[in-house]
């Protein structure tokens, strides 16, 4: 360093902005005095902070100890303004420096003041009618898409050529490969729990061998098509969920449009088919399993002879039985079927919109279950079935 040189002057340290509220001298005016050095990169007092929820006829703004400012002091004072046209009071800033005068009266040349907008007050049963707008929605796209699928299978019907016979096998082929095994084990263990808690009711009453009609009934009208098609929903629904979204976002739907070729046609309706042909023999084979536990359960804890549990089986079931079971798993697997590639069909373009699709798919499906397997009821209760 030369000798003679002087160090620069360091820079003097801003003081804090402060905005303080007084009662004025006229009879309820505010005044609110500004000092410190406003700057967007320090903290500022914010108007609603100094004003809160006071009443006042009039605000009057002047400076105290005023240092430099930017436009966060600009701001301040164009909120008070915004306040002040709310309230529709009197705001005066005539004591302010003029060149903060000349820079608001730009600011409310270019943007008139508007009162602040009160957040709206939604009422207490808002949520509900969200809900219900929500379902109606869903409705809708399921209805929507329902005609979409009729459509697509009368024209399959004029010309069964068209239809990918050879995808829907291989659909077929995926749906019993993949379910299978959890069918097994999940009716298998339907038929050992219904076994249990019948067995303690009729035990007591002399009447173990009535365990097999107890099971059966359940199992072949009920369980057995119901637990199946849960599977499936679980399985192969979302299965359908995710290849479908997937092809939504890589655009490949887009490019099959776009060539003049029906989503619907081309990819739901083979998995739409495949889907319903295999939910019954998923739902016999599940009923199968369902009177094997429960005859598991009475060869070993009831020492009821298997012979004896399975003639008991077939004189108390009938072919009405099991059919209205069979007739039961064919609506089910329609269901599960139309849920998992409405799902993929709307799916977002991201992988979390094939997520969502995936869980909405199941819901979707067991819902639809529910719902069916509700109606079948009702109907054969008025058929006497």
């Amino acid at each position: 360093m030369k000798a003679g040189a002087q160090l620069p002057a360091a820079a003097p340290e801003l003081k804090a902005a402060t905005a303080k509220l007084e009662t004025g001298p006229a009879d309820g005016e505010c005044l609110v005095k500004v000092g410190g050095d406003w700057r967007l990169s320090a903290p500022v007092p914010a108007w609603s902070g100094v004003l809160g929820a006071r009443t006042a006829t009039s605000v009057r703004v002047v400076p105290e100890d005023l240092g430099k400012w930017d436009t966060a002091l600009a701001l301040f004072l164009v909120h008070g303004r915004a306040w002040c046209v709310q309230q529709q009071i009197d705001f005066q800033v005539a004591a302010l420096p003029a060149n903060l005068q000349t820079l608001l009266q730009q600011v409310a040349a270019e943007s008139p003041p508007k009162p602040l907008a009160k957040p709206a007050v939604k009422p207490r049963w808002a949520w509900a009618d969200t809900l219900v707008q929500k379902w109606a929605n869903q409705a809708r796209e399921i209805v929507a898409f329902i005609g979409e699928c009729t459509l697509g299978f009368l024209g399959v019907v004029k010309q069964p050529r068209r239809f990918r016979w050879r995808n829907c096998l291989v659909e077929m082929q995926q749906c019993w490969a993949s379910s299978l095994p959890i069918v097994s084990l999940v009716s298998f263990l339907v038929g050992v729990t219904l076994a249990f808690q019948g067995a303690i009711q009729l035990r007591a009453f002399g009447a173990a061998v009535y365990v097999a009609d107890l099971v059966g009934l359940a199992v072949v009208r009920e369980m057995g098509p119901m637990m199946a098609a849960m599977v499936v929903a679980g399985g192969t629904g979302a299965g359908f969920a995710a290849q479908l979204g997937n092809m939504k976002v890589d655009e490949e739907i887009d490019a099959l449009e776009t060539l003049g070729i029906s989503a619907v046609d081309f990819l739901a309706l083979p998995r739409l088919l495949a889907v319903t042909l295999m939910m019954p023999i998923l739902a016999a084979y599940a009923n199968v399993l369902g009177i094997l536990g429960g005859m598991f359960v009475a060869t070993t804890m009831l020492d009821i002879p298997a012979t004896a549990y399975w003639v008991e089986t077939q004189n108390r079931l009938g072919l009405m039985d099991v059919g209205s079971g069979l007739i039961k798993s064919l609506v089910f697997g329609l269901a599960v079927g139309l849920a998992g590639c409405l799902r993929g069909l709307k799916c977002g373009r991201s992988a979390a919109g094939v997520g969502a699709a995936t869980s909405s798919a199941v819901v979707t499906g067991i819902l639809l279950i529910i719902l069916s397997d509700a109606l079948f009821a009702v109907i054969y209760n008025r058929l006497g079935i």
